[in-house]
């Protein structure tokens, strides 16, 4: 990966991690935890790709491994998540641009059903009954609702970021059609026609002075 790329991806990993720890893991909501990492890591794949989603899943998941409070095997979430952001990174559009927002949202779904889905699996090979107690259908019930509530505000921002960071030869076209449309709307308004008005002006003033300058000439011929 690109060193900007790693800079970003790892900023934005760690400041997901710390707010889901101290902020989200603590409102003890019913059912499962909003997954603010694995946003983070969906908004890099999707414009990433995959092998970077797959990267950046497995350094969020290894992260997520051993920040305290965990409580289960290392690697467990770090699998986990190098899974979700491969097959995230290949729902890349091609152009580089999303046509609607309904594409992301079935990939938060998916992604939240499948990770709860996998991570329970890995649990049950090492062990790990836990997802049994509390009850996996209400895990991906509540898995799905909490991440489509948030993907909304969480992944168009990281995106946006993304592309921005790595210099993105289609957002740079973006935002120059953006900054076209406002000079034009600006030399549309009364600044830019008072402004058309000074130039014509300045015009004519050099016209008639070329004219007399001429009128001069010749009259000196004359004499």
């Amino acid at each position: 990966m690109r060193p900007n790329r790693m800079l970003l991806s790892t900023t934005l990993v760690i400041v997901a991690l710390v707010i889901q720890v101290s902020v989200l893991a603590r409102l003890h909501l019913p059912g499962a935890v909003p997954d603010l990492l694995m946003l983070t890591v969906l908004g890099l794949a999707l414009v990433y790709g995959h092998v970077g989603g797959a990267l950046i899943g497995f350094g969020a998941g290894l992260l997520a491994d051993f920040a305290p409070p965990a409580d289960h095997a290392a690697g467990r979430y770090a699998l986990v998540l190098c899974v979700i952001g491969y097959l995230a990174g290949l729902a890349k559009p091609d152009t580089g641009r999303l046509k609607s927002a309904t594409g992301p949202m079935v990939v938060v779904v998916a992604a939240a059903i499948g990770s709860t889905l996998l991570y329970a699996g890995v649990g049950a090979l090492v062990g790990d009954t836990a997802a049994r107690h509390v009850g996996l259908g209400s895990l991906l019930f509540t898995a799905a609702l909490y991440d489509l509530l948030l993907a909304p505000f969480v992944v168009p921002g990281i995106m946006a970021l993304a592309r921005r960071a790595d210099n993105d030869p289609l957002a740079d076209t973006g935002g120059s059609s953006t900054a076209t449309d406002v000079s034009t709307g600006w030399l549309s308004s009364g600044t830019g026609l008072s402004i058309g008005r000074q130039r014509g002006g300045l015009r004519m003033k050099a016209a008639k002075a070329r004219v007399a300058r001429a009128g001069r000439i010749k009259g000196v011929k004359r004499l």
